[in-house]
């Protein structure tokens, strides 16, 4: 694909709304954090769910290595975090994590799920890892999530 097509893709694609997600693992005994858009859940029994990561990213590594990963879901208030995951680093930002059976995610989330690797599959420059979900919950006080839609938007709650 030439890099024209490329780009008019990329945009397409960016016109189906998603939530936005930091996935989570280790690597050399450090968390590592990046945001994704997508993620699915696959089952509810058992509970399953998916994430789709590039194969050149060091999550890639860090899921095939540990078979375990996290998944918390933004609120309409993390737009930095989700900034900061995706390679726009902000040496500023404060940035706190809870471990959950083993895996780290975000301690403030609009939802969050930690998963153990059942099953990965490699398409075109991606791997989908699903992973069966081994905890998970969200913060009844937030309920206004952050949304891509050609740029971060928000749907405010009544």
């Amino acid at each position: 694909m030439d890099e024209q097509t490329f780009k008019k893709f990329r945009n397409t694609c960016g016109k189906f709304a998603t939530g936005v997600t930091i996935v989570t693992s280790t690597s050399h005994k450090e968390t590592l954090g990046m945001t994704a858009n997508g993620f699915m859940s696959v089952s509810l029994d058992p509970a399953l769910i998916v994430v789709s990561i590039g194969k050149k990213q060091k999550m890639h590594d860090a899921i095939i290595k540990n078979k375990n990963f996290g998944v918390s879901i933004l609120t309409s208030k993390q737009e930095a975090l989700s900034n900061h995951f995706a390679g726009q680093k902000d040496p500023n930002l404060i940035v706190n994590f809870q471990k959950v059976n083993g895996v780290e995610v975000l301690e403030e989330n609009l939802a969050h799920f930690v998963a153990e690797l059942v099953s990965s599959h490699e398409e075109g420059d991606h791997t989908l890892f699903i992973g069966k979900v081994t905890d998970f919950d969200f913060n009844e006080k937030e309920s206004d999530p952050l949304l891509y839609f050609g740029g971060y938007k928000t749907l405010k709650s009544n």
